[in-house]
């Protein structure tokens, strides 16, 4: 990236947190990440120049906007910094983060807070999925009556999948499998302390009910209160920020390349433009290559590591093929020779992806881009992918409406 914008650090809630059943609200959440994420960094909310904030959806669930003066009023010190909001649906964190790199790039601040957050289990399930159906696709338009949006429009893409190339659901149950497990040695998973037994991850009805079609309870992500942040920054100052601390810059990561494309809102819509092409969703498969290409590298095999959207497992199976770990329609195959599992070739979700760790909607891409910080610079602990030196995210919002992708590699 033109000037090179540095990841700091930052700071991730514990996402089995429920926020309303502790007397807690959108608020505290936004500054208990904040006062973790300095103090993880050792800066003081003086040293920030600005703030971006991705968040989908607290008007609905919180009755809460205008999210920029929430984030001034949650620290001492953070009044009169420039802030604001960005939501893109499940992207609206990566959104932030593209709008705080942007300025960085342009010279204008160089030290800015990427704060993602989102409450979601104040509401009982039902009218969750209420609230986040409409929204984020055509609303009146598209699954209206559909009683569950998204796992109805995701079992349509594992449907699409059977149709062109063939689909066996033991692979979607598979990178369930896979994702809860590695959730379980993320300390900030909601999923870390779940027990499953022999049938929670086949075809079997009361251990793994259907959702809608051929989504299963294992194949949906989780509904979750949480947030996180990432501080990023300048070359000029994350040099002085480190020399300050003692820390070499190799200590540090920086956003190599990113991509971000947006598609028609509704599903039809973008089959339609993906039916003559060999990806579901070629605007997907745009994002990556652009990211690649920002990055100066030429495929996934130069990446250590993925951090993906996994909505439902057919969005992971999506991604799969998208970034060109399998052929278009044969990610079947990375998931039956182990590549995408921690020690295989290029290990999916090391940090159990949104199955295994939850998907607070707009605080997802802040988290991506924060345990690609931790793999590239060895500190992601017990999910830790060894020797990991280049990460990639991929963060979408809707039915692959807003897609973002960043490539994070360790700084020299």
């Amino acid at each position: 990236m033109a000037n090179g914008v540095y990841i700091l650090g930052g700071y991730q809630t514990d996402f089995a947190a429920n926020w309303a059943r502790s007397g807690r609200e959108i608020a505290d959440g936004m500054r208990e990440v904040l006062e973790q994420g300095l103090a993880q960094t050792a800066l003081d909310p003086q040293d920030l120049d600005t703030a971006h904030v991705g968040n989908f959806a607290a008007e609905l669930f919180c009755n809460q906007g205008h999210l920029g003066g929430l984030l001034a009023a949650a620290l001492p010190g953070l009044a009169g910094i420039p802030a604001s909001r960005h939501e893109g649906a499940c992207a609206s964190g990566s959104l932030a983060a593209l709008g705080a790199s942007a300025e960085i790039e342009a010279g204008r601040y160089g030290l800015a807070a990427v704060v993602g957050i989102e409450q979601m289990r104040n509401v009982p399930g039902d009218e969750a999925a209420k609230l986040i159906g409409p929204t984020a696709m055509w609303s009146g338009h598209e699954c209206v009556g559909v009683r569950y949006p998204w796992p109805h429009v995701f079992s349509e893409l594992a449907g699409e999948y059977d149709r062109r190339y063939g689909l066996r659901y033991e692979h979607l149950a598979r990178i369930a499998e896979i994702n809860f497990a590695n959730g379980r040695r993320n300390p900030n998973a909601q999923t870390r302390r779940w027990e499953f037994n022999e049938r929670s991850f086949t075809a079997d009805d009361a251990a793994n009910p259907v959702i809608d079609g051929v989504m299963r309870k294992q194949d949906c992500g989780q509904i979750t209160d949480g947030a996180a942040v990432v501080f990023l920054a300048s070359e000029t100052v994350a040099r002085e920020w480190a020399r300050r601390r003692g820390r070499p810059m190799e200590s540090l990561a920086r956003i190599e390349g990113w991509g971000h494309r947006t598609a028609p809102i509704t599903y039809e819509g973008k089959l339609a433009l993906g039916a003559g092409s060999p990806y579901m969703f070629p605007f997907v498969r745009a994002t990556i290559t652009d990211a690649f290409r920002r990055a100066g590298i030429e495929g996934v095999d130069q990446l250590d590591a993925i951090e993906t959207h996994d909505c439902f497992t057919s969005t992971e199976y999506m991604a799969i093929d998208h970034f060109g770990i399998t052929p278009p329609g044969q990610s079947g195959q990375a998931i039956e020779d182990g590549s995408i599992e921690i020690g295989g070739r290029i290990p999916v979700n090391p940090s159990g992806g949104l199955i295994g760790l939850g998907h607070p909607v707009g605080a997802t891409g802040v988290r991506m881009l924060l345990d690609g910080y931790k793999q590239v610079t060895g500190t992601a602990g017990p999910y830790q992918v060894e020797g990991a030196r280049r990460l990639a995210t991929l963060n979408i919002g809707g039915s692959a409406t807003t897609t973002v992708s960043f490539i994070v590699g360790r700084a020299a």
